[in-house]
């Protein structure tokens, strides 16, 4: 049985191998790349005494590189669902080889479980060799950057892509035994995959633990550090060191109560010109700071990714078990 669902998959398993090989020797490359790089720039903070603008350089020069590599990384286990998973039962059912091998002496539940093994297994391998040598290369700027929960670098790193791929994997068999036909199961799989890529980063994910709250005082250097601000009483990009900010409250006075919409619009379209600030945007930060506010602060300090990490890889792994469980079960009463 074993030797038989090799058989059928070792092309597969040929395409897969053969594809991932340039991945393989490009994150080598960049992994060497960015440890020259890293030690060029230590040297050059030793010799200059300014290490923070040699290593924000150092961020900078790969950037943009690493983001690409984990957006692509972050893809395999979806492609190894559409690929691997929603074909391995549907064609069989889509061919009609399914009514041979289910007349042998293998139960279906046997034939199913071997399949799912195999190339299940085959699944998790090459996302966690693709995660390995992402993390092992990206290290010493994640080190540095300090950047361990943003929505790629997480769901690219470390142990999760070894879960989400059996998700993939078991979410793609699952929809190919219950549509019966490999081009709509593979196009659903890829969906109901991308969709979950979505939910639970933004919805599941925060609340995985139960966030720590402080309080940040809105002076005018904190104002300074915003990313924006909105149409209500809200900023956008308050920070707190070495955390993932999940949440931030609406400005609140003094008094805890939020700021009330008529004197944020006043700050924002018609502020008073003070020394040092115009009427542009140093002008509203400085209306605001002059009301003495501040913000409720939701976070997850950085000690935290490990646990985050083990959560979720359990929470896939616990979906993927359910759907083995409803193939297994629905293949036994599927007809012949």
């Amino acid at each position: 049985m074993i030797w038989m669902s090799w058989r059928q998959f070792r092309s597969q398993a040929l395409a897969g191998a053969i594809a991932l090989l340039p991945v393989v020797a490009y994150l080598i490359i960049t992994s060497i790349d960015i440890r020259r790089s890293h030690d060029r720039y230590e040297a050059q903070c030793a010799s200059i005494g300014n290490c923070a603008e040699a290593m924000l350089q150092f961020q900078n020069d790969f950037r943009t590189r690493l983001l690409l590599l984990a957006i692509l990384l972050a893809a395999i286990p979806g492609i190894l669902g559409v690929f691997w998973g929603a074909p391995l039962v549907s064609r069989e059912l889509e061919m009609g080889t399914h009514r041979l091998v289910w007349n042998q002496s293998v139960t279906r539940r046997r034939w199913l479980t071997v399949k799912l093994l195999l190339v299940g297994f085959t699944s998790i391998a090459v996302a966690g060799l693709a995660s390995a040598l992402l993390t092992w290369a990206s290290s010493p700027v994640d080190a540095v950057s300090q950047d361990r929960f943003g929505a790629l670098e997480f769901d690219a790193r470390n142990i999760a892509p070894v879960a989400y791929a059996a998700f993939a994997f078991a979410l793609g068999t699952v929809i190919g035994l219950l549509m019966r036909r490999t081009i709509p199961a593979m196009a659903v799989t890829l969906l109901v995959f991308a969709v979950m890529q979505f939910v639970v980063p933004a919805f599941a994910r925060p609340h995985l633990m139960a966030p720590e709250t402080t309080t940040r005082e809105m002076t005018l250097q904190a104002f300074g550090e915003v990313r924006g601000f909105g149409d209500d009483p809200v900023v956008k990009g308050v920070g707190v060191p070495g955390a993932w900010v999940t949440d931030t409250s609406a400005l609140l006075t003094a008094d805890g109560d939020p700021l009330d919409k008529a004197t944020y619009r006043r700050c924002a379209t018609d502020p008073p010109v003070t020394a040092g600030a115009g009427a542009g945007t140093g002008g509203i930060i400085a209306c605001l700071a002059d009301l003495k506010l501040h913000v409720e602060i939701a976070y997850h300090p950085n000690d935290r990714y490990w646990t985050f990490q083990w959560l979720e890889s359990a929470l896939y792994l616990l979906l993927s078990g359910l759907l083995a469980a409803v193939g297994l079960w629905r293949i036994q009463r599927h007809a012949t």
